[in-house]
């Protein structure tokens, strides 16, 4: 599938804002935005692993689309939502636990590029992923 191999992050568009609203402090910001974050992505019918290692943890999830699931970001926000496949687009509706605010984000293949596309609360941010 398109989204299988291994993916290294590559650079970031408006990141440190997007954390900022996300209320996640200056100093988790500064070393979230250098975190060498790989994905290691597999997926068999409908089931999706994801290997997530970075200068933070190593983890590994495992969903299935339209599945709801539980998911700690690295800064330990809790969320709840589920993956949908739309087109040639993954797209995840999560919701915060503690907050009950949408945090929305968009994975597709652009020119070779895995592009990682995230919204919460009209703030917009993109990661851009290089195949290893």
């Amino acid at each position: 599938m398109a989204f299988d191999g291994t993916w290294k992050v590559d650079r970031n568009e408006n990141y440190e804002k997007f954390m900022e609203k996300m209320g996640i402090n200056v100093v988790k910001r500064k070393l979230a935005a250098h975190d060498n974050l790989k994905l290691i992505i597999t997926q068999e019918g409908n089931k999706f692993t994801v290997k997530e290692s970075s200068t933070f943890r190593s983890i590994e999830i495992i969903f299935e689309l339209g599945v709801t699931f539980n998911y700690s970001l690295a800064d330990g926000t809790e969320l709840s939502g589920a993956w949908a496949l739309e087109g040639d687009k993954l797209v995840g509706k999560f919701k915060r636990l503690d907050n009950g605010n949408e945090l929305n984000t968009v994975r597709e293949i652009i020119g070779g590029e895995m592009v990682q596309t995230y919204t919460y609360e009209g703030v917009e941010a993109k990661r851009i992923f290089k195949k290893e």
